[in-house]
């Protein structure tokens, strides 16, 4: 890297940090994430720096914030994968990070039977052969949003039922 571009990434910096990083905070709604992201899209902006001749150019501040939205995106949707997957089940029936089917294998059973034949499926598919709910869908030949709805009505009556609790 040149001192003159250098220079210019510096300006750069000093300039448009701050709006970066409201921008990364209004996505992702996280103080460590929005700094990642601004890191990240500074080392994109670098890989550029020879094509911005002037720092406060309307073109350039347009490339920076195409930028710093498109990484904040990736990064959401990356962690949006990573926390929204539900943990497989063994012993017990995870429905959810916080929800949890109380008792034994025996239990479990009786609770799938008390399910119409659906929502039995959604279930096991989804929580026992953790699969996604796309495969889900699939197989039902019913909608994603058909399945994930379904599968929270489930999830809601066996609350009331008192057959699942929430664990804080």
């Amino acid at each position: 890297m040149t001192y003159d571009e250098t220079e210019k990434l510096k300006k750069l910096y000093s300039i448009y940090e701050q709006p970066m990083y409201r921008i990364a905070y209004a996505v992702l709604h996280d103080e460590g994430l929005a700094e990642d992201a601004v890191s990240e899209a500074f080392i994109r902006i670098m890989r550029k720096l020879s094509k911005f001749s002037n720092c406060e150019d309307s073109k350039t501040k347009a490339y920076i914030v195409k930028v710093v939205k498109s990484t904040s995106i990736n990064i959401y949707r990356k962690n949006k994968r990573r926390y929204s997957a539900e943990v497989p089940i063994e012993n017990a029936i995870q429905i959810e990070d916080k929800v949890q089917l109380t008792s034994t294998q025996d239990t479990i059973n009786d609770i799938l039977c008390g399910l119409n034949e659906i929502d039995r499926m959604i279930v096991t598919l989804r929580c026992i052969e953790d699969r996604s709910w796309k495969d889900v869908a699939s197989r039902l030949s019913l909608t994603e949003e058909n399945v994930r709805k379904r599968f929270e009505r489930t999830k809601k009556r066996l609350k009331m039922k008192g057959e699942i609790k929430n664990e804080k």
